[in-house]
């Protein structure tokens, strides 16, 4: 089946298809006398794969490592019960930091209706939140920022 074909059968557009080539989790296809690409059904199953590994959070250069063991025969369970722990972690810290911003947030709520607003300042609330503790800004990117992706990784 060719490009068009395989990405409407899993709601993934042609753009993805090549760029999952490009980076080395799809194969290269064969091609037709034309020059088209031409895949099989185990590039069907390797997209769903693919798509249920991002699903539960796995970054495009887990997938490749887990494709990899697989490639080369191996059973990847033990590697991706590490990365489940591993995820499993980051999301408790994140859990925790979530928690701490919230409690910085309503501790700055609670100043801030006792704070007496003055006329020529941007937002009284929000220059008074540079006291300790909220002048950490480290701790707002902690939450928001993604985690690490393996070298090599690239977004789609």
């Amino acid at each position: 089946m060719r490009i068009g074909e395989l990405g409407k059968k899993l709601n993934l557009s042609a753009k993805t298809i090549r760029y999952y080539e490009e980076i080395g989790l799809l194969p290269d296809p064969g091609r037709s006398p034309s020059g088209y690409r031409e895949y099989g059904d185990g590039a069907i199953e390797r997209l769903r794969f693919i798509k249920a590994a991002q699903a539960v959070g796995f970054s495009l250069g887990e997938i490749r490592e887990i494709l990899a063991f697989r490639d080369r025969g191996a059973a990847p369970c033990q590697h991706v019960t590490l990365l489940i722990e591993r995820h499993a972690q980051e999301i408790a810290e994140r859990i925790r930091a979530l928690e701490q911003m919230q409690a910085d947030l309503r501790d700055l709520a609670r100043r801030a209706r006792t704070l007496v607003p003055s006329p020529g300042r941007f937002c009284h609330i929000i220059e008074s939140a540079g006291a300790p503790p909220l002048e950490q800004g480290a701790l707002l990117t902690s939450v928001t920022s993604p985690p690490p992706r393996p070298r090599g990784a690239r977004r789609p």
